[in-house]
């Protein structure tokens, strides 16, 4: 008998005490129809999705009446790309943009967390700021602007930075007055290099938040909330003031990067509402092959607030339309004035 396989990935940064409690879904039981595909979706969020609760207490959502809803809407005749819409449709009742599912024609997603908002991110004024004599270390650009603050941007996580390049970026930098760290639009990457980075702007070992670990198929099966920790590079530091700057389109590892940063004393966040997604990933498939991906591990900041739906600015700026004109960054010129106060 063939099971579907239900994978968990392990990201080099947790180590994960308590199990994961994950089944496999049974072709007998749910065989490759279109039925068969519904209730085999409808099962795996019930019983693998770590935010029903969540989602119940803030918009209602009562996922036993979402399968009545769409359980009608299937037909045996009913063709794959009718299916698609009717599955995907369904999914988005979890109003959740990182909860998505491939099929060979198509790719279900609800982007609305960042499609609804402004960019607040232009390349064009970037490359003013940046100049033409900006200096490159790993992944990252950096140079000095004309009031002595720091501007660091950090692209992609997925782009590597050594301890030495860190060393010599901060050298470079040690007599700005504060620093900017840009890392608007970065959808994430590589978890290692966000922990880097920010280890460098931690004196000590610090709270940064908790975590949980599913224990069972309930809608509230969790373990305890255990907490996680930032621990202070042993090379060089940095003890100025720091602005973070964010939008919607900061995601994944660049969100982890957030809520370390954000926990730390002599930091701000400048900007937007990050995009989230910092739930440990669950991958599973249907009987007919389509994946489906979702957040299973819940993760929360240090006042207990979950963190997978985004994280919020300290200082909410959007890029002006009139500041645009005149070549200026709002978001990078309030950062500039708050560092400099």
């Amino acid at each position: 008998m063939r099971r579907l396989a239900v994978l968990i990935p392990k990201f080099l940064y947790f180590y994960i005490a308590t199990v994961l409690m994950v089944g496999c879904i049974d072709e007998d039981e749910y065989p490759d129809t279109p039925q068969g595909n519904f209730e085999a979706l409808w099962r795996i969020i019930d019983e693998h999705y770590c935010f029903l609760d969540y989602k119940q207490h803030e918009y209602g959502l009562d996922w036993q009446a979402v399968y009545d809803k769409y359980k009608v809407r299937v037909s045996p005749v009913m063709d794959n790309h009718q299916l698609f819409e009717v599955l995907a449709s369904m999914l988005s009742e979890l109003r959740d943009g990182h909860v998505n599912m491939s099929a060979a024609h198509d790719y279900a997603r609800n982007w609305s967390w960042h499609e609804n908002y402004p960019a607040n991110f232009s390349d064009s004024l970037l490359r003013i700021y940046l100049g033409r004599d900006y200096k490159i270390a790993g992944g990252i650009d950096y140079r000095i602007l004309d009031d002595n603050i720091g501007y660091l941007r950090y692209e992609s996580f997925q782009q590597g930075t050594g301890d030495g390049n860190l060393n010599e970026v901060l050298s470079d930098l040690i007599t700005c007055s504060g620093l900017i760290i840009d890392i608007r639009n970065n959808g994430g990457g590589n978890l290692t290099n966000a922990e880097k980075l920010a280890a460098r702007f931690a004196q000590e070992k610090t709270l940064v938040g908790y975590i949980q670990h599913k224990t069972g198929k309930g809608h509230s099966d969790f373990s305890a909330m255990e907490p996680r920790y930032l621990e202070p590079s042993s090379q060089l530091r940095w003890h100025k003031p720091v602005c973070v700057l964010t939008n919607r389109h900061v995601f994944s590892a660049a969100n982890e990067f957030t809520l370390y940063m954000h926990a730390l004393p002599n930091v701000k966040l400048v900007g937007d509402h990050t995009g989230g997604g910092s739930g440990m990933p669950f991958s599973s498939s249907l009987p007919n092959g389509w994946s489906i991906r979702f957040s299973a591990v819940p993760m929360y900041d240090t006042e207990r607030q979950p963190t997978e739906f985004g994280i919020e600015a300290d200082y909410h700026v959007d890029l002006t339309s009139e500041d645009f004109l005149r070549g200026k960054d709002t978001i990078i010129e309030f950062a500039r004035k708050l560092l400099t106060k």
